[in-house]
């Protein structure tokens, strides 16, 4: 039945003609380099999981080349897979295949071959090795090049350059080899020098060269292609015939969707022989509802909901295909969801889980939000690289726990929860006797004035001030000894703070000897403190602390404090005293002599004299007495916002002490140990689950790998347990020592001691003998095993700690047996017969576990919390007792408490579960620290969330999208999801957050976003060209113009389209518009500041350049945030100043972000990713330079500049620094579209023809067609003239546009001040579609009277215009006052002045802050300037210079100097149409340019018809594609 409709109607509509070829738009992109190898990029991904695999994978990979030939394309790329999935898992294999079809590590591989090159590598060498500068070809080579290597300088190795792991020795000469892995040279090098890395004879390390790379260019992906409709208010296509290209490309997978009622994909497959018939007909029900006819306001406001209706109807993975369709084909899709119902329930339910997203994440309707495992993902700012980065980094995590047996829900929850970070700055507790605290702010009737309400805190009061409220809120602990030097200063500068009453509690430790038998007239110290006793007891403290300043003021500089100072000032100050009873050896006020010292000690803290504020330690350099002043002032100014925040948030409140407070924070800690507090930490990797546990047998423990070796000790361990309530424990503790040795036994002493005192820890002991184990150097760590095994906990702890004191030990060396030394209640038996039988094999798989994982020497010592590496500590270094305290309550506050708690609720047994709280601790805090994870929940989820469930029993992602259908989020969003879902298994939530009561169409463009899962190949199994934008089916009626949406640090153009790419209009193009794009380079940005100044440089250069080539790009830097950019490839590049007065004024002091050390003289900047590169660089003025001006006078050559991507053409540039400064004109212009490059010819013909002065055009590249880039240089020939192209990359943090016109308005106006050397100082912007009638060097000399830019003012003169005049009323009346409103199309620039005055930088700050607002600054490029007119002066030029016939009477346009082709809102005439009727002469500038075009072409393309070889040839190449 089905069938005969279906013919019926393919009869219906008559359809017999032949398929007509389909017509649409594609756009690609290539990378300027050339393509890399699969099989390094594969090296590269696998070395990101660690050295050493990279260089296990590149022994597997040997000599892999040799396949290459007799294999098809894809079976080699399989073959490399295989080889790659012996060390990776089924999970990081797709991201493998991701990655490579992305080509995300083509810039890491091209970046060695780049290096290589700067080498440069010697002639005909497939592979060669560099020794200090010196190269060889082959390996017999070496021996020669490593004899005299130690006397020439060493090579610059950068980050992440693969070295071999051999010994590592820092005195002996480096070998870089470059060479490509696989192949049979690299084998045979990489074989000799392996082992000489591992003899520790030389540091061996491997750079990527290829010796022939394929000429091909590779495509790539992960960006986004759109077509946006364009207004045709004014015609601006240019009515210039264009060859039609015959490239078919392939329809995309479309077949799925329906058309009016039709499901085309169900239908083919039950009508295969109608295919072609179908085909036609779906196109013709396409073309019939593809009618663009704008829609009424009534049928938009529901179109959002409308969409999420139909996808809400489909079958899951459709509903995401439908979402892509419908965002990127909008305009044609948008009439046919008008008829869709939208049922009530799914917009209550949208409407309650917007109401909740927007109260818990701050998302509201119509909002994009993606979320990874509950990683906020921004799209504005994450590309598909660093959305792979991202994937790869938590799949680390979700692998370990997944290995771990966590699944489900239990995997959400144990991500989510908030590890701690490590603390930047650790407090110390202050509430300590030892402490003698002058003043007391809360208690003392110094301060009873002052109000008590923490409420006060919150009292406006003048910047700068501070609050005196009668609270500790501020305390100051001075550590001193009395005697050094230092302490003078500092006990001044703490009366200073006490005498002006500063609200600070001030608190001195006095640090004096010990022993008891001294005494006051033996010990400075010992007198000090005493005599300070005396005081504070018979007057007060603050009384001791004005005669230690008095006491201290009699000591001379350079000398310090003697017990004849304290003795003389006691018998003056207090004459009645007896000095014996005071400081004699029985003296009553020595109270507490030593709970000073034992607090220092405890504390942990370095050498004296030290300061405490709030319990912070200050840094030796803030100790500076000079400085320490400013520094407390600093500090209780930012302290106080804190309290501030907690007042307002209610933490604090008038019943807190402060103090408490203070000292609850989770900061504080018992002592500091900078062991333990670093934050540099290593962590143990438990994920791995061996096939064998098997200790005994050495020899097959040492085959294991790291992980396996750690995982077989966690499960043969045996604890200390002292179990909690819940029987769990969390935190383990391992000591790992040699016990026989004195210092070994101290620590697990200590551990044991404090095992005792703390319910929540286990302690298991792991032996690394000193020497190879034998019965007689593990005495007693067989012991310490065999009651491990043998008797109870309590009894195994005591009998330890007898057996580990010195006198035991001793004991044993005398001949004591061990069964002597069991204590009472022990098994005596079980003991004996386990200790007398133990091998030592297991002690030895120990030793080797220290070793290969812990990187231990033998007999060093180690302890692991939680997974935690400390160590190997030194040999003096102690670990006491308050170490371990404080190590258990870091790893307690850090996260083992959380995940414990999360253990507890699995219901496991009481070991199995501290084991898991140990390994799951150890694999959370080990990864890197991220932001927040979010929990993203929905109300309800039935009607308004499409649900994809995760396949079970493996790895996966929990993402939540949060999108409303119809915006640019879903265009990108969508796409990004399905190739998701493929390379990884999801979890998925994707919610419709509609907007309601839309007024205008949400999206006006069409869209691709270009993504695959994987490397694509056709049915001949070579590699398909490549992943590209393909726009079939597109409507024929609206105008279009191509965008690339690249990621922020691209810069890419377009190198090949005979097209009008801005005008693109299908009813006049047969078959297919293809665009080729291509990567021109990576931009690296970055931010410089003066030092001295702290001022970003204005007008400073930077050159960047390779070894061979130093100049190669350069820039100014902007005064907005210091802001730079440089354009760059993959490579290692050197930065510079640039020579002239940028070198002669600074220097560079400091960088970050970069690749050479911060205080290397050349900053050397390593690009080997898509990723952005942003530096930070810190200069300062030399010396004798200090009050020079950089912008006074730059006296910089022309000749030196090679402008920012200089492109020169015509006029030659040899005699360009002889001729004078002044005889160029610079005109500056932009144009996009052939129409308006077509006027932008004959505008520079029309300024050539009327000056006899040399001119130079400065064109912005980044709209020019191919075309024009390819017929300027012979032009330029033509007609004598010099030109340069120039290009900027619109700044990430300036607010972006995002339609073209507007951009290129933008580009006119905002980059005036980097756009152009230095060395011009004035230019002339002429719109492309005008023509000059008089001598521009006329205008260039006009007396701009101190104005940095002249604008010629709005005509006036044509009457019946009046009512289109917009500046004459309104916000622009009231603004200008009696200033004039200024026409954009003709300006001239005193680039001196401009920059003097920071033009640029104030044009940028006023448009960041007006942009902000859709509707403001319409005409952008000139808004701007009159917007701004109060600040940056324009001078209004006479009115001859424009005459444009919208605005000024006929009479006017006789003396007129420049005529400008005005769109007229009256009339709309085409301006193809206006130009010829209005300028006589164009018309004949238009032919002669004809002429010459038509000249220029003939010779290209009769050569190009010789070179194209034949179409099966063609083929024939393209399968022997490189890989």
């Amino acid at each position: 039945m089905m069938r005969t409709f279906v013919l019926l109607l393919l009869l219906l509509f008559n359809i017999h003609h032949v398929l007509s070829a389909s017509k649409g738009v594609s756009a690609s992109l290539k990378a300027k380099w050339s393509m890399t190898p699969f099989l390094l990029e594969t090296s590269e991904f696998i070395g990101e999981d660690g050295n050493d695999k990279f260089w296990q994978f590149v022994d597997t990979v040997k000599e892999l080349t040799v396949y290459k030939s007799g294999e098809s394309v894809r079976s080699y790329y399989n073959l490399i897979l295989k080889k790659a999935a012996q060390f990776l898992s089924d999970l990081q294999l797709s991201l493998l295949k991701f990655a490579l079809s992305l080509r995300a590590y083509s810039p890491a591989v091209f970046a060695s071959q780049q290096i290589a090159s700067d080498e440069p590598p010697p002639q005909a060498c497939p592979a060669f090795v560099s020794v200090h500068g010196q190269h060889g070809c082959s390996t017999k080579d070496i021996k020669k090049l490593l004899k005299a290597a130690a006397g020439r300088p060493k090579p610059y190795l950068y980050k992440n350059d693969h070295r071999y792991p051999g010994l590592n020795k820092t005195d002996v000469p480096i070998v870089i080899l470059y060479a490509e892995i696989g192949t049979k040279k690299f084998t045979s090098f990489h074989k000799v020098l392996s082992e000489k890395a591992e003899e520790g004879t030389l540091i061996y390390v491997l750079r990527h060269f290829v010796a022939n790379p394929k000429p091909q260019k590779m495509l790539l992906s992960g960006y986004g292609v759109e077509l946006a409709i364009k207004s045709t208010e004014y015609k601006a296509v240019d009515d210039t015939k264009v060859k039609d290209s015959k490239i078919a490309v392939n329809a995309e997978d479309d077949d799925n969707d329906e058309v009016q009622g039709f499901l085309f994909g169900t239908l083919k497959k039950s009508h295969p022989e109608l295919q072609e018939q179908l085909g036609e007909l779906r196109k013709h029900l396409l073309e019939s509802t593809n009618d663009l006819a704008p829609l009424k306001v009534w049928e938009l406001q529901d179109l959002s909901f409308q969409a999420a209706a139909r996808i809400m109807s489909m079958p899951k993975y459709d509903g995401l295909k439908l979402l892509r369709d419908l965002s990127q084909n909008f305009p044609s899709k948008a009439r046919s969801l008008t008829r869709v119902a939208v049922k009530q329930e799914m917009r209550k339910e949208i409407e309650e889980n917007q109401k909740r997203l927007s109260e818990t994440i701050g998302v509201h309707p119509g909002d994009g939000a993606l979320f990874i495992n509950g990683l906020h993902i921004d799209l504005d700012i994450h590309n598909p690289f660093s959305i792979l980065d991202i994937i790869r980094g938590e799949a680390r995590v979700l692998e370990g726990l997944h290995n771990l047996g966590i699944k489900g829900e239990h995997q959400g929850t144990l991500l989510r929860l908030p590890v701690n970070h490590v603390e930047d700055s650790y407090a110390l507790d202050i509430r300590n006797p030892a402490i003698m605290w002058v003043n007391d702010i809360e208690n003392d009737l110094l301060y009873r004035s002052w109000p008590t309400g923490v409420q006060e805190l919150l009292r406006a009061t003048f910047p700068g001030v501070i609050r005196q409220i009668r609270r500790n809120f501020f305390n100051l602990v001075l550590f001193l000894d009395p005697v050094q030097e230092d302490s003078i200063e500092l006990v001044k500068l703490a009366e200073l703070f006490y005498k002006h009453k500063i609200p600070l509690r001030i608190g001195f430790v006095f640090v004096v000897n010990t022993e008891d038998e001294i005494d006051g007239f033996s010990d400075a110290g010992v007198a000090f403190y005493r005599l300070l006793n005396y005081i504070a007891d018979e007057y007060d403290l603050s009384q001791a602390l004005m005669s230690m300043v008095s006491m201290y003021n009699k000591v001379d500089v350079g000398e310090t404090l003697s017990v004849d100072t304290v003795s003389a000032y006691l018998k003056r100050k207090f004459p009645k005293a007896s000095a014996e009873r005071i400081l004699g050896i029985d003296s009553e006020y020595d109270d507490k002599r030593k709970a000073g010292a034992q607090f220092y000690r405890k504390t942990g803290l370095g050498a004296l004299p030290l300061a405490l504020f709030n319990g912070v330690p200050l840094s030796p350099e803030e100790m500076d007495p000079d400085e320490l002043e400013t520094i407390i002032l600093q500090r209780i100014m930012d302290t106080t916002n804190v309290f501030q925040r907690a007042v307002f948030m209610g933490q604090l409140t008038e019943g807190t002490d402060v103090v408490d407070y203070l000292m609850d924070q989770p900061n504080v800690v018992p002592r500091i140990n900078p062991l333990i507090l670093s934050t540099d930490r290593k962590y143990l990797d438990f994920t791995s689950s061996p096939v064998v546990d098997d200790w005994e047998d050495t020899t097959m423990f040492s085959y294991l790998d790291s992980r396996d070796k750690t995982a077989v000790m966690a499960k043969r361990m045996k604890y200390f347990t002292k179990n909690d309530e819940d029987g769990m424990t969390a935190v383990t503790i391992w000591i790992v020592g040699d016990f026989e040795k004195d210092s070994g036994r101290r620590l697990l002493l200590s551990a044991l001691k404090h095992w005792k005192a703390s319910p929540g820890v286990r302690v298991g002991v792991i032996a690394n003998p000193t020497g190879k184990p034998s019965e007689d150097n593990t005495v007693l760590y067989r012991a310490i095993w065999a009651s491990l095994l043998t008797q109870k906990n309590k009894a195994a702890a005591d009998f330890l700690q007898k057996l580990l004191k010195e006198e035991s030990v001793q004991l044993l060396k005398q001949g004591t047996k061990m069964k002597d030394l069991l204590l009472q209640g022990m098994d005596e038996d079980a003991f004996e017969k386990k200790y007398n039988t133990l091998e030592v094999d297991f002690i030895h798989s120990q030793q080797l576990f220290c070793r290969d994982v812990l990187k231990l020497s033998r007999g060093q010592r180690a302890v692991v919390s939680n997974g935690r590496i400390l160590g190997p500590f030194e040999e003096q270094e102690e670990f006491i007792v308050e170490d371990f305290h404080l190590l258990e309550k870091i790893a307690l506050s850090t996260s083992a408490e959380k995940v414990k708690a999360k253990v507890k609720q699995m219901g496991m047994k009481a070991k199995q579960a501290s084991n898991l709280v140990m390994k799951v601790d150890a694999l959370l805090t080990a990864a890197p620290k991220g932001e927040a994870r979010r929990d993203v929940h929905f109300i309800k989820d039935s009607h308004s969330v499409l649900h994809f469930s995760p396949r079970e029993n493996e790895v996966f992602y929990d993402v939540v999208a949060i999108v409303d259908p119809l915006t640019r989020e879903a265009q990108k969003m969508s796409s990004l999801l399905i190739v998701l879902s493929q390379v990884v298994n999801l979890k998925l939530q994707v919610f419709m957050n509609c907007r309601a009561k839309l007024s205008e169409m949400p999206l006006k463009s069409f869209y691709r976003f270009v993504l695959e899962s994987d490397v694509t190949f056709l049915a001949n199994d070579s590699v398909s060209l490549g992943p590209m934008a393909r726009f079939m089916e597109l409507p024929e009626s609206p105008l279009l113009t191509l965008n690339m949406i690249t990621p922020e640090s691209w810069m890419v153009e377009a190198v090949r389209s005979p097209y009008d790419l801005d005008n693109i209009h299908l009813q006049e193009v047969s078959g297919v518009v293809t665009a080729e794009y291509e990567l021109e380079h990576l931009l690296l940005e970055g931010h410089c500041f003066d030092l001295s100044t702290g001022q970003p440089p204005r007008g400073l250069q930077f050159t960047l350049g390779m070894s061979q080539d130093p100049l190669m790009h350069d820039t100014i830097v902007m005064a907005n945030l210091g802001y730079f950019q440089l354009k760059a490839n993959p490579g290692a590049w050197i930065l510079k100043l640039r020579k002239g007065r940028s070198e002669d004024i600074y220097q560079i002091l400091a960088h970050d972000g970069t690749d050479s050390p911060a205080d290397a003289g050349d900053v050397v900047v390593v690009l080997n990713s898509f990723h952005s590169k942003i530096i930070k660089v810190r200069v300062q003025k030399k010396a004798d330079k200090i009050n020079e001006d950089l912008l006074s006078e730059a006296t910089e050559s022309k000749g030196l500049w090679d402008s920012i991507a200089s492109i020169t053409g015509g006029g030659s540039r040899s005699d360009d620094g002889e001729k004078k400064k002044e005889d160029v004109l610079n005109i500056f212009s932009v144009a996009s579209g052939h129409l308006y490059e077509r006027f932008l010819r004959i505008m520079m013909l029309s300024v050539l023809r009327h000056t006899k002065t040399p001119v130079k055009f400065w064109f912005l590249k980044n709209y020019l067609s191919p075309s024009f880039k390819e017929t300027i240089p012979r032009m330029a020939e033509a007609y004598g003239f010099q030109y340069e192209l120039v290009q900027y990359k619109w700044p990430r943090w300036l607010h972006q546009q995002s339609e073209k016109q507007r951009i290129i308005w933008g580009y006119k106006i905002l980059f005036l001040d980097v756009l152009f050397p230095l060395a011009v100082d004035k230019i002339i912007f002429v719109d492309a579609d005008q023509i000059v009638r008089a001598d521009l060097k006329e205008l260039r000399d006009l007396n701009l009277e101190g104005a940095p830019y002249g604008y010629t003012p709005f005509c006036d003169s044509r009457r019946e215009m009046e009512g289109y005049r917009f500046w004459k009323t309104g916000y622009w009346a009231s603004h200008l006052g009696h200033r004039k409103y200024h026409i954009s199309a003709l300006y001239v620039v005193d680039l001196k002045k401009f920059r003097k005055i920071a033009a640029g930088d104030r044009l940028r700050g006023q448009y960041q802050a007006l942009s902000q607002d859709p509707n403001s600054l319409s005409n952008l490029d000139q808004d701007l300037p009159n917007n701004m007119i109060h600040q940056v002066a324009i001078k209004s030029l006479p009115q001859d210079w424009l005459w444009c016939e919208t605005w000024c009477d006929d009479t006017s346009k006789a003396t007129a100097k420049t005529i400008d082709l005005c769109n007229n809102p009256k009339t709309k005439e085409p301006k193809l149409t206006a130009a010829a009727r209005i300028v006589p002469e164009w018309v004949e500038y238009d032919n002669e340019i004809k002429r010459l075009l038509a000249r220029v072409q003939e010779p290209e393309n009769t050569a190009t018809q010789r070179q194209t070889p034949a179409p099966s040839q063609q083929k024939q190449d393209n399968q022997r594609d490189e890989l």
